[in-house]
């Protein structure tokens, strides 16, 4: 059992061990990274765009991946499956039930590009090219007609795409430096 001593001496010791008591000794674990490693893991994108790399991908080019690559844990046209749901919900944040959806919810398009660029798949996040990532975020914003069935997304058009909750949330990205 943990009294209010042993938790102390705990914290004394673990403070100790880790030299932050001013020691000169330090445990030597990694090293800096240069600066060409930053730049690639520093993969941020911005509501206003960016951070959004070269590329461009069709609706139709992304209904391919996502039946590919999504449709397995989110369910045919982002319904829901095993994992969330990806669409829908529109009109239904202020009602009882709400359906919160990255397309409902969200009040970026590029923060959707964003989380499917780093997180997904699931079982392999980071592997989709560019051009997949533009191509699924065309497709699930085409579901709920965000965008229209012929649509093309690239750095330039994905930052316009009119999201329905864009004026839900209180902005604070600051304004890009000129």
């Amino acid at each position: 059992m943990f009294t209010s001593k042993n938790t102390l001496l705990a914290a004394v010791v673990c403070f100790l061990m880790t030299g932050i008591c001013g020691a000169q000794s330090s445990p030597n674990l990694g090293r800096p990274l240069t600066q060409e490693e930053v730049k690639n893991i520093d993969i941020t994108v911005f509501p206003d765009g960016r951070g959004l790399p070269a590329g461009s991908g069709s609706v139709s080019a992304g209904t391919k991946v996502y039946v590919e690559k999504c449709q397995v844990c989110h369910g045919e046209q982002g319904k829901g499956g095993p994992q969330d749901q990806l669409t829908g919900g529109i009109g239904t944040l202020a009602s009882g039930k709400p359906i919160k959806t990255p397309i409902s919810y969200w009040p970026s398009a590029t923060t959707i590009f964003d989380y499917i660029r780093r997180a997904m798949p699931i079982q392999s996040p980071e592997t989709l090219t560019n051009d997949e990532t533009y191509a699924v975020t065309a497709y699930l914003l085409s579901i709920d007609a965000i965008v229209p069935q012929n649509a093309v997304l690239d750095a330039k058009s994905l930052p316009q795409v009119k999201m329905p909750n864009r004026a839900g949330f209180q902005s604070w990205w600051p304004p890009p430096k000129r």
